[in-house]
């Protein structure tokens, strides 16, 4: 199976309105003491809730008894595939409300995908290795991003208002902070800036940092 990625925000808003009508909007996260954080979902809700929908799929893999990535963000209506590249079988589920599933016992690339028709948070466990965790963030929008390395996240979007929403799996008390924005055609620098505070420590930090194939 070929591996199927969600399409970015930057070509759903010129698929949607035009490159004429796209505008870039940056953000910025770190933590309570300014440091950059990576893998916070960052993603813009229009005002009254319309946007567009999209059929993209995603994929988690799994490999060196670890999923990859840490995080994904998809849309509320995808699919994502769980392709098995260790030499041994791994059984996936989720009691997450936004998403409960039992993906038994396999190897290879062959299971079903699942599909996330609920937005919300889901966590992903593997009921054979029980350090194995990753996070899904089903949202109700196509305008969404992580966070690199530096902290930075760009969305390209039409004009228009947006609630913006910043979140991390690590956020202390679940927290999912929130700010206006207002984006006008052919604007290049609109800005906003995140300050997230975390628990204590880390979940995973070697897989939250290393390179996504």
């Amino acid at each position: 199976m070929s591996q199927k990625f969600a399409l970015s925000s930057a070509m759903l808003a010129l698929a949607c309105c035009g490159a004429g009508h796209a505008a870039v909007l940056t953000v910025q996260v770190v933590d309570a003491g300014g440091a950059a954080l990576a893998d916070t979902v960052v993603y813009a809700e229009p005002e009254g809730g319309q946007a567009p929908r999209t059929t993209a799929s995603g994929e988690i893999a799994q490999k060196g008894l670890k999923f990859i990535p840490l995080v994904t963000v998809v849309q509320t209506g995808s699919k994502i595939y769980f392709p098995n590249r260790d030499k041994v079988r791994h059984h996936i589920y989720s009691f997450s409300p936004a998403h409960k599933f039992d993906q038994k016992l396999y190897s290879g690339e062959e299971a079903a995908p699942q599909l996330f028709d609920k937005a919300g948070t889901v966590v992903l466990g593997c009921n054979i290795h029980d350090k194995m965790l990753a996070f899904v963030k089903v949202v109700d929008t196509p305008y969404f991003a992580k966070s690199d390395s530096s902290g930075a996240v760009r969305l390209d979007l039409p004009a228009g208002k947006y609630t913006v929403k910043a979140w991390h799996y690590n956020t202390a008390g679940g927290l999912t902070p929130e700010q206006p924005a207002q984006i006008k055609a052919g604007d290049a620098g609109a800005a906003l800036e995140f300050r997230l505070t975390m628990k204590p420590g880390a979940i995973d930090p070697d897989a939250a940092s290393r390179p996504y194939p």
